[in-house]
């Protein structure tokens, strides 16, 4: 049975056609002031497969975040067909708002094929049912959130996940080691379509991955000491999944330098099968030096950060949530002026 919240992300990520190679998509507010980039992701994927033979699947995508995606206004994305093979499909995706371009992605789509086959084995990982769910972290800590924003906080979701002890983004920012772990799967029993599987992967895939690259310096985004933007997605589907099973997202950040952080992560089944990579850079500033201005913001960033989910509010505030270089400078950006990320 599927859960609102599911039916939700499905009607989210099912596109208005509006002529041939020419799709419409809606946002939906997930907590920050802009739109989120997974969710950008797993829309572009489906406008794309919507113009693909029949029988080719995902096999890869590499994405680009050109400008923040507003929520208050339709996406529409328009799909070049770069090529159809004998046994691959080429797509070219481009996301545009206001008549500018946000969004720009590549992918190729593959027939089924036979071949040699391996994989690096899972890691020994505690399995999800020793692990704690994100609901349950945030019903321990709902004291520390204002009684009318309580609700949201603790709102059903589509992606259920369960954190390693110590991994989840509430805990406390620490030095780590660049890993992270979590279980996740869509909270409802999905259709028997393995491209909408691929776009819920993908839409989940950006959730958490650019974090892992903050584990090793104390950086955290809920105290407010890290500028990040994602600067580019990419992701490759090695063998047949469901995204309504348990997967694990099991990533690393095997480098950070000249201000950017590097995060890989593979998605394995309960079973130890790699199904999916998925690889990601993003700009990673240290905010070092609060001014006058933002300390008066401090109480609302940190101590009181649900607050800052108000867009006009955010607006006044200094962000330091963006994804594009452009929206993230080397002290602040305006809040207006980023894509969302949720934080809480």
């Amino acid at each position: 049975m599927q859960k609102k919240a599911l039916k939700k992300l499905i009607k989210l990520l099912d596109l208005e056609t509006l002529e041939e190679n020419l799709f419409r998509g809606q946002s939906e507010n997930i907590g920050g002031p802009r739109v989120f980039g997974g969710q950008v992701i797993g829309q572009a994927l489906t406008a794309a497969a919507r113009t693909v033979p029949e029988k080719r699947y995902t096999h890869s995508l590499h994405a680009y975040f050109l400008r923040p995606g507003d929520m208050e206004y339709p996406i529409i994305y328009d799909v070049e067909r770069t090529r159809d093979g004998g046994s691959f499909t080429t797509r070219r995706v481009v996301a545009i708002q206001k008549g500018e371009p946000i969004f720009d992605m590549a992918l190729s789509f593959h027939k089924k094929e036979k071949g040699p086959s391996h994989q690096i084995n899972m890691e020994d990982i505690p399995g999800p049912n020793e692990c704690v769910s994100e609901l349950e972290i945030k019903k321990k800590m709902i004291d520390k959130v204002p009684a009318k924003y309580r609700d949201f906080f603790l709102r059903e979701k589509p992606i259920e996940m369960r954190h390693l002890p110590g991994e989840s983004m509430f805990d406390e920012p620490k030095n780590k080691l660049p890993y992270k772990h979590v279980w996740m799967k869509a909270v409802g029993k999905l259709p028997d379509d393995a491209l909408q599987h691929q776009a819920i992967l993908a839409y989940a895939s950006d959730m958490g991955l650019l974090s892992t690259s903050m584990n090793p310096h104390k950086l955290s985004f809920a105290k407010g000491n890290v500028m990040s933007a994602s600067l580019d997605h990419a992701m490759w589907f090695h063998r047949p999944f469901r995204a309504d099973e348990w997967m694990l997202y099991s990533t690393d950040s095997p480098s950070a330098s000249n201000a950017r952080g590097f995060n890989r992560g593979g998605v394995y089944t309960e079973k130890g099968v790699l199904v999916a990579s998925a690889v990601q850079e993003c700009l990673m500033r240290v905010v070092n030096k609060w001014y006058s201005y933002e300390k008066k913001c401090l109480y609302l960033r940190v101590v009181d950060p649900i607050k800052c989910r108000s867009i006009s509010r955010a607006a006044a505030l200094p962000s330091f949530i963006a994804q594009t270089t452009r929206d993230c400078p080397r002290l602040q950006s305006p809040a207006a002026n980023t894509f969302g990320l949720e934080v809480w």
